[in-house]
């Protein structure tokens, strides 16, 4: 049994970032615990760095199809959600990956450094001048709303706009109503089919027109499916991008030490840095799978239909597996943690671009924004999904 102060499904637990005292009493408990639930439901909790890999690796005894998150969903939800890759399992996941993985191989992510080099430049051009700005909407979102945007072919204010529309379909009802949710939902899933209608009339070089051009045993997708996969890859396009930056610049604000090494040798330590500021943030906090059989999990028997979540910021602090996990180290090596999933068949199918985005973005800040400070408080988001600042102002030294 877990303590009586762990509450994973609590958003208020990370209403600061990760609840790493949360997680470090889960490692003394085991890598793997039952987590009951105030509604007398309850889901097993895989914290344990090996206990995730096993979840990620097994997709035919861990199910994505009955919803990733902790909440269950009604029939028509679930309908609805299996046509989204997230919420399938192979083949069927298999056949639609393929769809669109050529676009986020690491050839596609190093040909187009060049165009995020530029895009990460023009952001920072927009605020320096100013010697402030709120960083996340200003910096930190941008850059993969520009990115997204560039992909599917469409303009990009829409990029940045269908990215506010994420931040609703993401927040814990705590802070939006369900009425507001769906309605964000809705929103974008009318511009998909818009782009949909633009796209088939006049196709153009981006992922959207390929993706309407495709067949799958024959057949062109459909709308809904077409919908399905401008959403997912909208909401996945922003997240890990955005949430690594924001909350990456507090970890380098409050690790000087560490901020001022990746300044000296930017391009010595860019690479184990943006490992290292994925580990310490990862944005995404647990992806849920459903048990299809009985198995034993880490000594633990779970039944068939029970749910089994798997969470990614505390594997990374895995003390069995990291050295200094709760250390913050620019030069960490090897780093081979679990932000991006832990392998397997649902494994971050844009974490090369992401790598690139961030290291891009990184190396912007740390060349040219100097003295950065915090004015005022951040604000973090209210979800027990994505994890990561929703408001980080700050002054820096004008151009």
């Amino acid at each position: 049994m877990l303590p009586v102060d762990i509450a994973l499904d609590d958003p208020a637990s990370f209403s600061k970032g990760h609840p790493v005292d949360q997680y470090a009493r889960l490692h003394e408990n085991g890598p793997v615990a039952w987590h009951p639930r105030a509604d007398g439901s309850g889901f097993w909790a895989a914290t344990g760095y090996d206990a995730v890999r096993e979840v990620s690796h097994d997709p035919r005894t861990y199910s994505s199809n009955d919803g990733v998150g902790l909440d269950d969903r009604t029939p028509a939800e679930l309908k609805g959600m299996r046509r989204m890759m997230l919420h399938m399992d192979p083949p069927n996941h298999t056949r639609y990956r393929r769809l669109v993985a050529a676009g986020f191989t690491r050839r596609s992510a190093d040909e187009m450094q060049a165009m995020l080099r530029s895009l990460a430049a023009d952001i920072i051009d927009d605020v320096i001048d100013a010697g402030g700005c709120d960083f996340v909407p200003d910096i930190a979102g941008k850059l993969p709303s520009y990115v997204i945007a560039r992909l599917m072919g469409i303009p990009r204010e829409d990029g940045v706009m269908l990215y506010e529309r994420t931040e609703t379909i993401h927040a814990s009802l705590t802070v939006v109503t369900p009425e507001a949710r769906t309605a964000a939902g809705a929103e974008i899933a009318a511009y998909a089919r818009q782009v949909a209608e633009e796209k088939r009339r006049r196709p153009g070089d981006d992922l959207s027109s390929r993706l309407l051009a495709v067949e799958i045993d024959g057949e062109r997708l459909s709308d809904l499916e077409f919908v399905s996969f401008f959403i997912l890859l909208i909401n996945a396009g922003g997240d890990t991008t955005r949430n690594a930056l924001g909350a990456g610049l507090l970890a380098l604000l409050e690790h000087r030490d560490e901020f001022g090494r990746l300044e000296a040798e930017p391009s010595r330590l860019l690479p184990t840095a943006v490992e290292e500021l994925v580990r310490w943030t990862s944005p995404v906090v647990h992806m849920r799978r459903t048990a299809r059989r009985p198995v034993e999990l880490c000594g633990h028997q779970v039944e068939a239909g029970q749910k089994v979540v798997m969470f990614y910021g505390a594997a990374n602090r895995d003390p069995s597996h990291f050295d200094g996990p709760d250390r913050f180290d620019v030069a960490r090596s090897p780093n081979d943690h679990v932000a991006f999933s832990a392998g397997g068949t649902h494994f971050c199918l844009g974490a090369h671009l992401a790598r690139m985005e961030i290291s891009v973005m990184v190396e912007q800040i740390v060349t040219r924004l100097r003295d950065i400070e915090l004015a005022g408080e951040p604000q973090w988001g209210h979800s027990t999904f994505i994890c990561g600042p929703s408001q980080i102002p700050i002054t820096f030294r004008t151009r």
